[in-house]
């Protein structure tokens, strides 16, 4: 098929993207103008690289034509500072997926993927692992501008047909996962760890998250660009939950050596425990996680020197 994913040159877009190459789908990428090529692609592997404003309805337009699946993997914003400043949250990413949307319409182009957030529409969970029919109550205005964007998904396919699906993402990790950046505990733990410094922990290292390793999210865009189902509405994540102390731990595991901790004051925003039930996704998609996270962080690791061995030559 004929994809387009925007966002596809970021640590889940690149992924996303190699998974769909090896699958023999033709890609376009959409990216800003200043991401450049995350590898070099091979003559037999058909991709085009494109570059662009997402906020600019002629960019997106020339970027869609011929496009059977649309991935929107597009976020301005991060939990942590959506809050800062919702207005911008809101005209950056739910009036640019309108346009978007409007977009698909006019072009006749049907399905979209659309990655949601798990870890931030659920708000506080009521029951675990949380399902997709679980109350939605987001505490940032990053879950709120997912939800809203879901809501609208759902209602172009009531008027316009859309097939949108929906993934509620809990938290990726793996290689070309920024090192240096506010968002992925793994990641950041990670960078710290090889450096020698302190692993600053929020709180008491209680809060529990739902880490999934990317190639294994990169198979559910895969699955879901197959699927014919009725389904719109997906968790994706490993299905089981590790603290931030047990993710230290399996660090210091991997690596055999002590790793210094910090614990610092906790966020009011950090819901404590959040861990996604993906027993739909199993049975709809016939997709499941195969990694565990000490064997993600493993792989992850030698990806990581690897990269640094090649930048060394």
């Amino acid at each position: 098929m004929q994809c387009v994913v925007f966002g596809g040159g970021g640590f889940i877009g690149s992924a996303v993207v190699d998974q769909l190459l090896s699958e023999g789908h033709s890609v376009r990428v959409f990216a800003q103008a200043s991401t450049r090529p995350y590898r070099s692609f091979s003559g037999g592997e058909c991709i085009e690289w494109v570059t662009g404003d997402f906020l600019e309805k002629d960019s997106v337009k020339k970027a869609v034509e011929g496009a059977e699946v649309i991935i929107h993997l597009v976020s301005t914003t991060l939990p942590k500072n959506s809050n800062d400043n919702p207005a911008y949250d809101v005209q950056t990413n739910l009036l640019a997926t309108l346009n978007l949307l409007d977009i698909m319409v006019e072009k006749k182009i049907k399905k979209i993927i659309f990655v949601s957030s798990g870890g931030t529409v659920y708000g506080r969970p009521h029951v675990v692992p949380i399902s997709e029919e679980h109350v939605t109550n987001p505490l940032v205005s990053y879950g709120i501008t997912k939800l809203a964007i879901e809501k609208y998904l759902l209602l172009y396919k009531e008027l316009h047909g859309l097939q949108p699906i929906i993934f509620r993402v809990s938290n990726p990790f793996g290689h070309r996962q920024p090192t240096t950046k506010e968002q992925g505990a793994v990641s950041i733990f990670i960078n710290k760890a090889l450096k020698g410094e302190a692993i600053e922990i929020w709180g008491d290292g209680t809060v529990t998250r739902d880490f999934i390793y990317i190639d294994d999210l990169a198979r559910a865009f895969a699955a879901a660009i197959q699927y014919q189902g009725e389904k719109n509405l997906f968790n994706i994540g490993s299905g089981k939950g590790a603290t931030l102390n047990e993710l230290v731990d399996t660090l210091e595991s991997v690596l055999n050596r002590p790793i210094k901790r910090k614990h610092i004051e906790s966020r009011n925003f950090d819901v404590p425990l959040s861990v996604l039930d993906i027993s739909l996704a199993g049975r709809e998609l016939g997709w499941k996680p195969n990694t565990s996270l000490k064997d993600g962080i493993k792989q992850t690791l030698v990806l990581l020197q690897k990269k640094k061995s090649d930048k060394e030559k």
